[in-house]
């Protein structure tokens, strides 16, 4: 009874907070605040189905189990599905992110190995860390640090060479799949989802049942109290990554889901001040007189002496990926809470080192790559970009080597 009391609060709190988060949108027309209540439902989706990029591919090797791996996969399908309906009602523009191949690749190792120091990707950290795991905890303190050397400290010039490395397309739009393959994009979207539909289908031919399973009844309360499972969250998290596009066009950004910036830039703004805020789409600049404003520069320039002061650009911070961020912690806060899993998990301090070193790792990784698994899997490979393939692979790769070497000595498919 208490349970369920506690239940009704939780659930009538996190009513009332999107009741909040709508009406402050709409009577302040700032659109961005919209992206905190999408963060709380990635957040609450991503604790809820425990599904972690990393722990989805390391479990292949360790655990010898893909229902996770298979969840994210069906995330990333939904996404294309609604990525190509929107696309073709002419709402969404595809940004796929250019061949950066070089920074994919090394910035896909790193990250790889981080995420298993760590015991996560970013986002896995984020949500595993809001219900009290103290070594994501650390490995999230170091994630923002490891991202600003890669973009503003000492391995800045390393990370624009690797930038250098771009191959373009035609016109100088980024190579996709689709683009090589010459198809549309809907097209092979469709023979994506039919492929998977047959592999289901043959999967679930080879599964011999030897007893009757007796199925539960349905009960609403269990939707926010149990898990759920891999592919019901990869379903949910596909929707939120549409409905995170959406929300995000209005403040002139055209991308879904990303969380490796969002997380840097909370950390910019609490360590540097010489930063400034974007919350909303860039105005049009209206036209001056060139001829006048030349006028006025030559007569000012006469009168006041040159003095060489250099000048630093401020920082730009997208107020929406920080709320959005904000809100994912939030949703795994009150996911948690729900399901009774919010409690802080004691850690040897060996084990805190290591994941604060896996953290900043995979921070330097997602600098050099532009992006973690959300941003750069999740995201980019809805949309087929060849580059982020690349990223994807050598994090695969990194992630099974590292798991192998530090989780299981060695030894494969250890019992």
């Amino acid at each position: 009874m208490r349970q369920l009391n506690n239940l009704k609060l939780l659930l009538t709190i996190s009513a009332l907070f999107f009741i909040a988060v709508v009406i402050l949108a709409v009577a302040t027309e700032l659109w961005v605040i919209l992206s905190i209540g999408v963060g709380f439902l990635f957040g609450f989706a991503l604790q809820k189905g425990d599904l972690c990029g990393s722990s989805a591919m390391s479990e292949v090797i360790i655990m010898r189990d893909s229902k996770k791996l298979f969840g994210f996969w069906i995330a990333i399908l939904t996404s294309m599905i609604l990525f190509a309906i929107f696309e073709s009602l002419g709402v969404i523009q595809l940004a796929p992110k250019k061949l950066i191949w070089l920074s994919a690749l090394v910035g896909g190792l790193i990250f790889g190995v981080g995420t298993v120091l760590g015991g996560g990707c970013i986002s896995g950290c984020m949500y595993k860390g809001a219900t009290g795991n103290i070594n994501s905890i650390a490995a999230l303190l170091t994630i923002p640090i490891g991202i600003s050397f890669a973009d503003f400290g000492p391995l800045e010039g390393f990370n624009k060479f690797l930038l250098s490395f771009v191959i373009n397309g035609e016109n100088d739009n980024a190579i996709t799949l689709h683009s090589l393959l010459g198809l549309p994009y809907w097209l092979l979207v469709l023979m994506f989802f039919l492929l998977t539909i047959v592999l289901i289908y043959i999967n679930s031919k080879k599964k011999t049942r030897t007893k009757n399973t007796i199925k539960d009844k349905f009960q609403f309360n269990k939707i926010f109290t149990k898990s759920w499972k891999p592919w019901q969250t990869g379903i949910a998290i596909g929707v939120i990554a549409m409905l995170a596009w959406l929300s995000s066009l209005p403040v002139g950004r055209n991308y879904p889901l990303g969380v490796t910036h969002g997380v840097n830039h909370i950390y910019q703004a609490i360590v540097d001040n010489n930063v400034r805020f974007i919350y909303q789409k860039p105005q049009p600049k209206a036209q001056t007189n060139i001829n006048s404003t030349i006028t006025y520069i030559q007569t000012k320039s006469a009168q006041i002496p040159s003095v060489a002061v250099p000048k630093y650009e401020p920082k730009k911070l997208s107020v929406w990926l920080i709320l959005l961020s904000i809100g994912t912690i939030i949703g795994a806060f009150i996911s948690g809470l729900m399901s009774g899993q919010t409690k802080l998990l004691p850690k040897e301090p060996s084990q805190i080192l290591i994941a604060a070193l896996g953290g900043f790792l995979i921070g330097v990784g997602a600098g050099i790559a532009t992006g973690c698994i959300i941003g750069n899997i999740l995201s980019a490979w809805a949309m087929f970009s060849v580059g982020m393939l690349i990223f994807g692979v050598a994090t695969l790769l990194a992630n099974w080597a590292t798991a192998y070497f530090y989780l299981m000595g060695g030894k494969l498919f250890n019992k």
